[in-house]
């Protein structure tokens, strides 16, 4: 027993060991987290290890000062204030059609021809009866100045008692009857040249002609095709061509009755076509239709435009904002901006963050006019550059993810 007491007494050398190794060891794992957080702060502030920041981005693009001044906006269509569907008074088969669509034709100008074979036969029997009528006249007349001599020289025969009560009333009732005969063949012939005059204009009915200066924009018919007035019959047609005049064009927008009181004849605005979005027009309202569209809750408004462009059309779709005022000259055109909350002043410079790939790169911009929600952008930026909206806590060269929206 003594023995194994004293066994127990002497010392682990092995865990001596264990303790010594762990000792040495301390100093190499200290130097290696050192070396790790060092680099790892560079690699930070390098922005290779940077966090990645969800953000929200915007675009700069080209806008009109006339949004920053603009107190209702509507849509609506272009519309031709004048606009006829041509037609002839008369029935019959079309012979000749001289236009086309986008044809620009002149008053007065001949569209079409109509068969008129009959009414140029009408019209010669007219004619001719009225040469006949002017030949009877002129022989009324030459009857008349005869009888009017005889009477002159009968006036005197009786007055010196030469001839009878009886002869001289002979001879004056002769001449009063060539009075009425000369009165009778003058009527006839006005008659004739009435009737000669309604078969003209009947022969010109077959001409169908331009009511104004315009453009074709639509051909209703074509060479063999009855035309009639009423287009009663369905293989008739009412009207060969649709006219308008491209002088009257204007916007017919709908706007809301409740929004009706900010908007005045006279009115400044500025006009957006669909098809012509990189040009803006300027306008002004024409008239305000009294009349209330039960179904949709509008009233219907008419802009004029202030300038035609040879490219508008009818049934165009538009958009027009009605202004608080009339534009300066240097509110016309179109400036670079961006919106107001993607800047940040820093040192007294406009900062900007502009977006290139999953990065962003900080970049001083100089700014011009302020346009309501919007800051013009002089240099710095391009149209199409994306930035990053309230930027704030960002650094240049930071990771950045768009938020979906």
């Amino acid at each position: 027993m003594p023995q194994e007491d004293l066994s127990k007494l002497k010392i682990d050398k092995s865990d001596k060991k264990h303790v010594l190794a762990g000792r040495k060891k301390k100093p190499f794992v200290i130097a290696t987290m050192l070396v790790l957080l060092i680099a790892g702060f560079l690699l930070y502030h390098a922005g290779i290890i940077a966090p990645t920041t969800t953000v929200d981005v915007t675009t700069v693009s080209m806008v009109y000062p006339s949004q920053s001044v603009s107190v209702l906006n509507a849509s609506g269509y272009i519309v031709a204030q004048r606009k006829a569907a041509v037609a002839s008074k008369m029935t019959g088969r079309l012979t000749a059609l001289l236009v086309e669509e986008g044809s620009i034709v002149k008053k007065g100008q001949i569209l079409a021809r109509m068969e008129s074979s009959d009414v140029a036969a009408a019209k010669d029997q007219v004619a001719a009866n009225l040469a006949n009528a002017r030949a009877l006249l002129k022989q009324a007349r030459v009857e008349r100045d005869n009888l009017q001599k005889d009477h002159s020289r009968y006036q005197k025969l009786i007055k010196d008692g030469y001839i009878s009560q009886s002869e001289y009333d002979t001879v004056s009732t002769r001449y009063l009857r060539s009075q009425e005969a000369v009165k009778a063949a003058s009527a006839a012939a006005e008659s004739a040249a009435a009737a000669l005059a309604g078969a003209e204009a009947n022969l010109d009915y077959t001409l169908i002609r331009a009511p104004f200066d315009g453009v074709v924009l639509t051909k209703n018919a074509d060479v063999g095709d009855i035309v009639t007035p009423l287009g009663a019959s369905s293989t008739s047609k009412a009207a060969v061509v649709t006219l308008a005049d491209m002088g009257s064009l204007q916007v017919e927008a709908d706007v809301s009755e409740t929004s009706i009181t900010r908007i005045r004849v006279g009115q400044p605005c500025d006009i957006q076509l669909d098809a012509l979005p990189d040009k803006r027009f300027r306008g002004q309202v024409h008239a305000i239709v009294p009349t209330v569209d039960r179904a949709k809750a509008t009233v219907l408004v008419k802009v004029r435009f202030l300038g035609l462009d040879a490219r508008m059309l009818p049934d165009m779709s538009a958009k027009v904002s009605f202004l608080s005022r009339e534009l300066t000259s240097g509110e016309l055109l179109p400036r670079l901006a961006v919106n107001k909350d993607a800047l940040v002043s820093r040192d007294g410079k406009n900062i900007a963050y502009l977006v290139q790939d999953n990065k962003v790169r900080e970049t001083a911009i100089s700014v011009g006019d302020r346009l309501g929600d919007l800051q013009e952008v002089e240099t710095g930026l391009k149209s199409g550059d994306r930035v990053v909206l309230k930027p704030k806590g960002l650094r240049d060269g930071a990771k950045i993810r768009v938020a979906e929206r």
